[in-house]
């Protein structure tokens, strides 16, 4: 039994990092606790192991009496003088037993208790080894698959992704070696459980990390980033040196860098694009080739309308409409994406225009902008440089011109302020 103790302590240090005296404690706990089930039951027992050799060693713990009533637990104090020296009533002795004794159901029941202890301390283990590699990546190889999810043996632990964690199309056959995202730690009744991803957005922007040099220096930073998993990234990179180019950095020579990221993803659309502070040259860069028309802004909803070519439009939206989402998504605005409609370039269609602007101005009525621009007033600009005689000379009433100059002129006011 000694050999078997000394070999079971020798391979928990070395294979599992368990140390000797937490697995010495373990197996006396067990045989303990196994021993109290079967011909030892009512006994106290003393045990302890050699950590050096392995040895048990195995005691019964008995008080001094002068009438014994339970042999189990007492022992006359004649008796008690074969194992201590001067013995008194109500002394605790220890009486040497054979180990052996505790016999093959309480060696059994110890072995299950010490594999069950074995395995919560790994378990117990993985949240201190890996809690710093939170949001890393990390390479493991495909151990097993459960239903829709596989199991992952990263170093000595053994980590799940689960399906929803990966890209549309992915699959891996046992013995795959693969790169990860170590996603979370969960705890469950069972100890903690390792999460990893594959089609979470960080999984890009950790792969960029490690392949750019630039990124890992701190003189290029990713500003924003966007993912479809399985069909397209969008990743918006500025740089804090003007010597260097961000795009050009994270593409590398022949678009080396990205290149490795895209076959890492099987295949999965990177678009690396420079990031502007100004969502509308935002919007421009990340709609390439296509180009924005009729921009308009509305800073209240955070929202941008804006139109495209018909030759250009299905390349805006993109397939399934993901290149619209991903740049609505970099921008953090919703947009509204139109074709572009084509007008006559008539005077009724000025004139229309016209109307329209200065129905833009508070206080100014569709019949009173009709009017203005019938006389020539037809732009806002206009009203800086005319007086009341002006508008009184064209036909309107002096209330008509003072209230037309009060409302335009705060109009300028509020658009040289802006």
């Amino acid at each position: 039994m000694s050999n078997e103790i000394l070999s079971v302590l020798e391979y928990m240090e070395k294979e599992k990092g368990i140390s000797r005296a937490d697995m010495i404690d373990t197996i006396i706990g067990a045989i303990k606790h196994a021993a109290a089930k079967g011909i030892n039951a009512g006994q106290e027992l003393k045990l302890s192991i050699d950590s050096r050799t392995g040895r048990l060693e195995a005691a019964t713990l008995l008080t001094v009496v002068d009438s014994v009533s339970d042999p189990s637990r007492e022992i006359h104090i004649k008796s008690a003088a074969l194992y201590a020296k001067n013995p008194q009533i109500g002394d605790i002795v220890e009486k040497p037993s054979n180990a052996s004794e505790l016999g093959r159901i309480a060696a059994q029941t110890a072995r299950q208790a010490i594999m069950q202890r074995v395995r919560q301390f790994e378990k117990e283990r993985i949240f201190d080894d890996f809690k710093d590699q939170i949001g890393n990546i990390v390479t493991g190889v495909v151990r097993r698959r459960e239903r829709s999810d596989i199991f992952v043996e990263i170093g000595k632990a053994e980590a799940m992704l689960p399906s929803r964690e990966r890209s549309p199309g992915e699959e891996f056959a046992t013995g795959d070696r693969i790169r990860c995202l170590l996603l979370d730690i969960t705890a469950t009744p069972h100890g903690p459980e390792i999460i990893l991803s594959r089609s979470h957005p960080n999984f890009v922007r950790r792969m960029l990390e490690l392949e750019v040099a630039e990124i890992g220096d701190g003189t290029v930073f990713i500003a924003a980033l966007a993912r479809e998993a399985g069909f397209r990234t969008k990743i918006a990179v500025d740089s804090r040196d003007p010597k260097v180019d961000p795009v050009g950095a994270c593409v590398g020579a022949r678009g080396a860098r990205v290149r490795s990221i895209v076959k890492e993803l099987s295949g999965e659309k990177v678009d690396v694009i420079r990031w502007y502070q100004d969502p509308v040259q935002m919007l421009q860069e990340a709609i390439k080739p296509a180009r924005a028309l009729n921009i308009q802004k509305d800073e209240a909803h955070h929202r941008i309308s804006f139109e495209v070519e018909e030759a250009d439009l299905s390349i805006a939206i993109g397939r399934k409409g993901q290149n619209a989402k991903l740049t609505s998504r970099i921008l953090g605005w919703r947009l509204d994406i139109r074709k572009e409609e084509h007008r006559d370039n008539t005077f009724e269609t000025k004139k229309d225009k016209a109307v329209s602007n200065l129905l833009n101005i508070p206080g100014i009525s569709s019949e009173l902008a009709e009017r203005l621009v019938q006389k020539g007033f037809n732009s806002l600009d206009i009203f800086a440089d005319i007086s009341t005689e002006d508008l009184v000379g064209e036909g309107f009433t002096s209330d008509e011109a003072t209230m037309i100059l009060e409302t335009a002129g705060a109009a300028l006011k509020k658009n040289t302020t802006a």
